[in-house]
């Protein structure tokens, strides 16, 4: 039996919710067919997930026992689909520090609005850095009224702190980021070859799971740097080889540590047969992309248009459907968000100049129905898209209870249309920055509720999410 399969033991009485689906992806079988399906939840955990006929909604019912007793039913309409709560991996949240940036308070709220159900967010960008459980801890603190989804935390791996690297694994970090070039930021400078050599060896060592941004140092300064507001300069100036040679790094440690590592926001198709081959080899490595590089095109730009700038860059059409064969092919495991948000000011739209503005995509409320918009134009199902953007998030990381709508799981649900077009308002997105790769972008598919534990997460929730810690189930 899949792990998608409803199961049929006998929910506790009486329900919390009961939901009833014309249509469910449930998660974990990305080629299982949509089902109709009741979902019974209890004390914010799923406890029943059984078929149903919707034609016949009163007779045979294997919930008509509880269904009387539920607190509250929810009924899908017809063009609506239930999904698990997205897990996303890679979301800048910025605070402490650059809280005028972003904020769990914005970051979460946008995370719900997009069905995204539970974030993990970067040690970089907030100061202090998360490279120490003091830092930690301080970060937890501001996090923990504020939520209203669920958060876990990475923790960074910086030239002076890779000591600390066993402390924060046992306080309960998802794993490490590093770069493997320039952050952006002074406050986490990046790791050269021997020093991210030690860092494997070390995280190898607890057994945590390295992240890292694959772009190479030396090859980024053999570029011409960008400067001025033609985009295709600033393309040439991280070219797809600095990805390579980083991957290939990674891959190289990975073999030689025995450790866990993952491939951040590949950008480059040019890596993808690097990582096929490390995959037969058995090599412990995982690779994302994201929303971007899965639905923006770097001929599609126009000059100026900071708000497309990230590092690695958007690269071709072309490119791009090399990335989604990866996906089919199971190459890349996952789509997140990389929602690395700044202040208007920071993308400098003033002059366009793409050689000085902040590089970063604000995407974690749209990244779902961006994607669905580009695989339903590519005919890839919609079940494809949770395993990439749900049920592989969140299997990589350990989160256990996450990802999936099955007995034992959190009650964590979207109900989205996939069939509703819409026009991205920038002024109705909730991080806190209104600047967007995404605005005016005509998308396929709105999320029209997410809940949490079963409980709707409204524009005007109170924080009900958790604070999550590696080895929770």
């Amino acid at each position: 039996m899949s792990e998608s399969t409803p199961h049929t033991t006998t929910p506790p009485s009486p329900l919390d919710l009961l939901v009833r689906a014309r249509r469910a992806i449930l998660g974990g079988d990305p080629d299982a067919a949509e089902q109709a399906v009741l979902v019974g939840v209890k004390d914010g955990t799923v406890v029943l997930v059984r078929p149903w006929d919707p034609a016949r909604p009163d007779t045979g019912d294997p919930a008509s026992d509880h269904e009387g007793d539920a607190t509250e039913v929810i009924e899908l309409a017809e063009d609506e689909v239930l999904l698990p709560g997205l897990v996303d991996t890679h979301v800048h949240v910025n605070e402490p520090g650059r809280t005028e940036w972003e904020g769990f308070a914005s970051a979460t709220r946008a995370a719900a609005a997009g069905g995204v159900t539970t974030i993990i967010d970067m040690p970089l960008n907030s100061i202090p850095s998360t490279v120490t459980v003091e830092a930690l801890r301080e970060k937890q603190d501001v996090a923990r009224d504020q939520v209203v989804v669920d958060v876990g935390f990475w923790g960074g791996a910086v030239p002076d702190h890779l000591g600390d690297i066993e402390a924060m694994h046992e306080a309960g970090v998802f794993g490490f980021k590093c770069f493997l070039a320039d952050s952006g930021v002074q406050e986490f400078p990046h790791l050269d070859g021997p020093t991210f050599a030690r860092a494997m060896e070390e995280t190898a060592r607890v057994g945590a799971l390295m992240i890292v941004h694959a772009e190479d140092a030396d090859s980024l300064a053999g570029c011409t740097p960008a400067s001025g507001n033609h985009y295709s300069d600033f393309l040439a100036s991280r070219s797809s080889e600095a990805e390579g040679k980083a991957v290939q790094r990674v891959i190289d440690e990975a073999r030689r540590t025995g450790g866990r590592a993952h491939v951040l926001h590949l950008s480059a198709a040019d890596a993808v047969p690097l990582l096929a081959q490390a995959r037969e080899e058995g090599i412990d490595i995982s690779v994302e992309t994201c929303p971007h590089y899965a639905t923006l095109a770097a001929e599609d730009i126009p000059d100026g248009a900071t708000q497309f700038k990230c590092c690695p860059p958007i690269r071709e059409k072309g490119n791009q459907d090399r990335l989604w064969t990866a996906l089919e092919d199971g190459v890349i495991d996952m789509i997140v968000s990389d929602h690395s948000p700044s202040t208007a000011d920071l993308k400098c739209f003033d002059s366009g100049d793409f050689g000085v503005a902040w590089g970063g995509i604000s995407s974690v409320q749209v990244g779902l129905p961006a994607v669905w918009n580009e695989a339903k134009v590519r005919e890839v199902p919609l079940a494809h898209v949770v395993q990439w953007m749900a049920t592989a998030p969140a299997e990589r990381v350990g989160l256990t209870s996450k990802g999936r709508i099955a007995e034992g799981m959190d009650a964590d649900l979207v109900i989205f249309a996939p069939d509703e077009e819409w026009d991205v308002d920038i002024t109705r997105l909730f991080h806190k920055n209104q600047v967007s790769a995404y605005a005016d972008r005509h998308l396929a598919g709105a999320v029209r509720r997410t809940l949490l534990r079963g409980i709707p997460v409204t524009d005007d929730s109170a924080p009900a999410g958790r604070l999550l810690q590696r080895g929770q189930a």
